[in-house]
Formats: structure tokens, sequence, C-alpha cells
């Protein structure tokens, strides 16, 4: 998937739903939301990739969410839940973290919605920088094994796409 078409696709109608619940859509918003997949998965796997080369791993959606880790987190986290709970219920979805990972998968926008919940429970605000972005996202996600030598391209590309597609 192009960044462009996620961006169009998941991450701008995930923020418009969630305006409704008192989120705003903002830059900063769609820079992280962009800059995070790219990081995770590359828009490459909507499967994390196992030891194996197939997608086996524990982790779905081109965010890479956890059934006990991310998954569970915005659906029990007390800032997000209610919101995550009526997600699930309007978007028909299992409000379980095994119904949530399994939705998320194919489904873009909730994995989006899911993703910017999951940055909402951070006590900072959006980051306006690429090193505020690395810890917001090292805060966020908890990578087994982060790796830092991508993280400049693709926030730098993340800004790119999203001043281009306002």
């Amino acid at each position: 998937m192009t960044p462009e078409l996620l961006l169009s696709t998941g991450i701008i109608p995930a923020l418009s739903y969630l305006r409704g619940h008192g989120i705003p859509d903002t830059l900063a918003a769609r820079r992280i939301l962009m800059a995070i997949p790219m990081q995770e998965s590359g828009l490459r796997h909507r499967r994390q990739v196992g030891n194996d080369g197939t997608e086996s791993g524990a982790a779905a959606s081109f965010f890479q969410f956890e059934k006990g880790g991310g998954c569970k987190g915005v659906l029990t986290h007390r800032g997000v839940k209610e919101i995550m709970l009526k997600a699930c219920a309007d978007f028909n979805l299992t409000p379980t973290p095994e119904g949530l990972w399994e939705a998320m998968r194919y489904n873009d926008v909730v994995a989006a919605i899911a993703a910017r919940l999951l940055i909402y429970t951070l006590p900072k605000s959006l980051p306006d920088t690429q090193d505020e972005g690395w810890n917001q996202y090292l805060s966020a996600w908890r990578p087994g094994k982060p790796h830092l030598d991508r993280w400049s391209a693709n926030w730098s590309a993340a800004d790119l796409i999203v001043k281009a597609n306002p």
C-alpha cells in the first residue's frame, strides 16, 4: 500500500470518526499515524513477519498491534475504552482483544482509530519533532527491536506526505 492511500482511506477517515468523540484531527496526529506504520510494517505486511519469513507473527495491521498489547490496551484504558468500545459497536466488531486484532488486519480505519487511541493514552501532547515522535512511538508501541536508524526517514516521509495531502 502506498502511504498516500493509507492516509486517504484509513487515517483521515479514522480521525474524522474520532473528531466526533472530541479528539481533533491535526497535522501532528496525521504525521505520527503515518510514521508509525511506515516504521512498523513498511506498509508491506498486515501481519508480523515471523522467523520463518511468513506473515505468522503476533502483531496485526500495518500498525502491528498485538492482542495482549495494544488491542487489550485500547479496550481497557480508562481514558479511551468507551470510545474504542463504541467504535467496535459502530464497525460491528467483537469488543475483545481477539476481535479487534482480527478486524484491524484488513480494516485500516479501525486500525488507525486504535492507533490514535493508543497514542491518546500517553500523557504528553502529540510530537512536533522527530525526537519527540521517536520517544512517543517507543512509549506507546514498546517495540521489542526498535530501529532508530529507520525512524528519521519514516518521520520525514510522513511529514512530507501529510503536508502534501491536507
